[in-house]
């Protein structure tokens, strides 16, 4: 049985006929907000969601929110956490990856505040393969001790999809180019306010 701020799940096209209905949260880093993101959404990175509580909290007595991160998995744990402060939202199911995969637009904005704009899991990728291929070439040229790097790298990848958590995206989360400006977020929150 759920209770009753148990977050709902909503699939695109149930999400997509009601838009104009919700206040749109989305819950990724600056710069995978600026890559592309939902219609009028405002952008409260996972780690501000506690800062934001009252805004949110506001918005959610005016009608219904809709929070969204690239997969849905990060909406869901930022909804259960809502909830557990009294506040009754849903997610996106599949994020706003199954909301382009279903053909709907994604708003980008005209010049990106934000460095390059890249995905997570791309920012990962990236750092992972460098760490990796540095490894290999100190390890070569040298001592083979530093092939130890590749290999905790490997590790910290299996670990991660046995774990579906990922250390090294909280750390480049952390990065300049990931974290709103105050100037940003103090907008957004008031964006929230307002809406």
């Amino acid at each position: 049985m759920t209770s009753p701020l148990s977050p709902t799940a909503l699939g695109t096209e149930q999400a997509h006929v009601r838009l104009a209905e919700f206040t749109v949260i989305d819950v990724r880093s600056p710069g995978e907000y600026a890559s592309g993101h939902l219609p009028g959404a405002l952008n409260i990175p996972v780690d501000q969601l506690r800062r934001a509580l009252p805004e949110t909290r506001h918005a959610a007595e005016r009608g219904d929110v809709l929070m969204v991160c690239a997969s849905g998995a990060s909406s869901g744990n930022a909804c259960r956490f809502l909830a557990e402060q009294g506040i009754r939202t849903a997610t996106l199911t599949g994020g706003t990856s199954a909301w382009a995969g279903s053909g709907h637009e994604l708003e980008r904005p005209a010049v990106r505040a934000t460095g390059a704009g890249w995905s997570m899991e791309r920012q990962v990728r990236l750092t992972a393969g460098a760490l990796v291929l540095l490894g290999l070439l100190l390890a070569l040229l040298v001592h083979p001790a530093f092939a130890l790097l590749s290999a905790g790298i490997a590790g910290g990848l299996v670990l991660s999809a046995l774990t579906d958590t990922c250390g090294m995206a909280a750390v480049l989360a952390r990065l300049p180019h990931n974290r709103p400006r105050p100037a940003d977020l103090a907008a957004t929150l008031a964006a929230l306010r307002a809406h």
